[in-house]
Formats: structure tokens, sequence, C-alpha cells
């Protein structure tokens, strides 16, 4: 295993679960300390199994939904280990799957609430420390699924999240910071510990989900969905030294599907 982060301290939101456990788990094994922020108790659980591998973690529970909650997340791993070196933006994920007439308006809000903001905040929240070191590189995970059926308000929000990158990352590029994002395609993954949305069984009809299921495999040239490996590999590289020169771009990882 290589050390690329050997004493890097990365904050990955999002990181009790899915591809965000994958990377923090990935980060450590190769150096890193790592913060999880994460709501899900299984935030703790996270931590542990790195920390019984021989790995370094933390856990912290904070509502990245608003800027209080951004701001003291960074300000953990800053009280924890005296910096940021690397953010990952993992929060964000689809809470109702369906064509776009049948949100209400306060779905649409909470849409893009989830996967929007958490980056808008947390990118503001870390270059307040980043910006004084001269140096940080944020991962933001957006998704190929700005171009995609039943999920309007979820592509607006990730669409926002490459603008946020694209436009970042040219204001601080010359003061040390990059701002790169990947955009995860279908993804397989372990059954949710929290599920985003609790009622989507009353709420949403079975066709209208198994819409984005066939869409999301036939979008993708390799005709299947990708592993938390796979997902996390291309979010590494991004994050480390053998991406230096790379910056305000979005990679598309779903497979050939470029969203």
């Amino acid at each position: 295993m290589s050390r690329r982060f050997y004493e890097k301290v990365m904050v990955v939101t999002g990181a009790a679960q899915g591809i965000g456990r994958r990377v923090a788990e990935r980060a450590a094994a190769e150096g890193a300390r790592v913060l999880i922020v994460d709501r899900s108790p299984a935030r703790e659980e996270a931590a542990e199994a790195i920390r019984s591998a021989g790995g370094t973690a933390q856990a912290v529970a904070v509502d990245l939904e608003t800027w209080g909650g951004c701001a003291e997340a960074m300000q953990a791993a800053v009280d924890l280990w005296g910096r940021i070196d690397i953010l990952v933006n993992n929060v964000g994920g689809t809470i109702w799957a369906k064509p776009f007439e049948h949100y209400e308006p306060q779905q649409i809000d909470a849409e893009v609430r989830r996967s929007l903001f958490p980056t808008l905040y947390c990118c503001r929240a870390a270059i307040e420390h980043m910006l004084p070191q001269g140096s940080g590189v944020i991962v933001n995970v957006s998704s190929i699924a700005t171009r995609g059926l039943n999920r309007v308000p979820y592509a607006a929000a990730k669409g926002g999240v490459n603008a946020i990158t694209a436009s970042l990352a040219w204001e601080v590029a010359e003061r040390g910071i990059r701002v790169v994002a990947a955009a995860p395609g279908g993804t397989e993954a372990p059954p949710r510990v929290v599920p985003r949305n609790p009622n989507a069984e009353e709420e949403q009809r079975e066709d209208w989900y198994n819409t984005i299921v066939d869409q999301t495999v036939q979008s993708s040239l390799m005709k299947r969905y990708g592993t938390l490996d796979e997902q996390a590999g291309p979010i590494l590289f991004l994050a480390s030294q053998d991406a230096s020169y790379i910056t305000g771009v979005t990679v598309p990882v779903g497979g050939g599907d470029l969203g």
C-alpha cells in the first residue's frame, strides 16, 4: 500500500457508509488522519474500524445542511490535528425519485438543501483554514445524474456542485489550493444504515425508481453499476499529489456515461 496521504489531515463528509466510508478507509490505510463527519450513528463504528486496522480516525456528528455545522466540522479537524489538508465533500443523494411534476415545493427545497448546501458551506469553511496555510485540496463528489431521469432537483443541486468546483478553483488556484470533483455513476453499495428517505416506499412508485436504474445502466457504455472501490480510487487520485496539475474540473466516473 502506498503512503500518498502520510500524516495528511483529511475530512470526509458522509463517511459512515457507502463511497464516503470507502474513501476514508483507503485514505487512512495510506497514512491519512481522517475525520469522519456524518449524522448517522454508524460514524463511530466506521472510525473504530479504521483504528482497529491501524489507522487514525475520529468521528463527529454535525448538521452539514447548515453553515454552523460545516464550520464546526472543519474546526474539529483543526482542533484535533492543527490543519486541514484535504476535504472530500461526499454528502448528498437523491431523496425522492419521480417525474418533476410530482415533486412538492418542499421536496424540491429538501433535495437542493441536501445535495448542494453541504458542499457550498463546507468549501467556504475549509478555505478559511486552507488559505492561511497556502495549501489544500477539495474534492467535491458530484454525479453524472446532472443529466438523468426522475430527479430534476437533485440534478440541479449537483450541477451547482460542478459550478462551485469550476468557480472556486479559479479563485484559489494561485493561492495553493486545488478544487476538483468526481462525478460517480450508479454504484453498488450495501444497504444504507440510515435511509435518505424513510418514507420512500409510501411516497414513490417502484416504476419511477426503476426508470433511474434502467437509465443508469443503459447510459453506461459498460452497461453496469460501478463498485465502491471504482469510485473511491478516482476520488483519492484527485486528492493526491498525483493530480497536482489538475484543478477546476469534474471527472465523470460512470463507465463511459459523461452525464
